[in-house]
């Protein structure tokens, strides 16, 4: 389990682009952000697309399906600028490969006639590629990948689009970094706000014996098959060493 709090506001946050490099002159052309607090998606988001004002690669498209075409109506990057800083202000960023998602966001910066400084004049960045490379080496650690190995459903991700890589993002950075912990700080939470008696009850000593119930081989070979599986998927299973 990590060992960062992580309590205060977080954005988890993913870009799509023209192309692969600011340094070639690409664009962003659409931005997604959902909100956390004390771990929790709090249902609030920011979703853009944005004029690039320039055509977008083949290749790119072929990756989010979003098209010239598409984007001919949509704001530049400077008429949604303020909302965007606004929303991400004072928190941390939660990207996947954040190199590349910060190095296209402040190169939009860099061109407007106001000069905004950086993202990282406004929040905190964690990387949430960087983090898995450490925690699991040697092994895939792409998104898709991810989500496979902690059991993410992202079936309905048939292209890549920004809102919902960082829906999905969220969902493995909860998991990677301590999963349903935060519900027990939540629930406590809850019980004080209304004024819940959580004093523990002791049980009566004098109580009957509980009944032990043993497994059948069959149930034993089942649930050994699965942690087999479970491994399989990536990782390492505690309940095998």
């Amino acid at each position: 389990m990590d060992n960062r709090t992580f309590t205060n506001r977080i954005v988890v946050l993913d870009t799509e682009t023209t192309g692969l490099s600011p340094q070639d002159g690409h664009r962003i052309i659409e931005i997604g952000c959902v909100e956390m607090v004390k771990r929790r998606l709090t249902g609030k988001r920011f979703h853009v697309y944005i004029n690039p004002d320039r055509t977008i690669d083949d290749g790119a498209i072929a990756v989010h399906g979003i098209t010239n075409e598409f984007l001919k109506d949509k704001p530049v990057f400077e008429d949604i600028v303020e909302e965007f800083l606004a929303f991400i202000k004072d928190t941390e960023l939660v990207i996947h490969n954040a190199p590349f998602d910060i190095g296209f966001l402040n190169y939009e910066l860099s061109l407007l006639k106001q000069k905004a400084g950086a993202i990282e004049n406004y929040s905190a960045v964690f990387d949430t590629l960087a983090y898995a490379r450490k925690k699991h080496p040697g092994q895939r650690n792409s998104l898709d990948a991810l989500c496979k190995r902690y059991g993410i459903d992202n079936s309905h991700r048939d292209l890549h689009g920004a809102l919902l890589d960082s829906e999905i993002l969220a969902d493995v950075f909860l998991s990677m970094t301590g999963g349903q912990t935060s519900l027990l700080d939540d629930l406590h939470s809850d019980l004080e706000s209304a004024n819940v008696n959580t004093v523990v009850k002791q049980l009566n000593p004098d109580r009957p014996t509980l009944k032990i119930i043993h497994c059948t081989d069959e149930e034993l070979s089942a649930h050994q098959n699965r942690l087999i599986e479970l491994e399989k998927a990536g990782g390492t299973c505690l309940w095998l060493q």
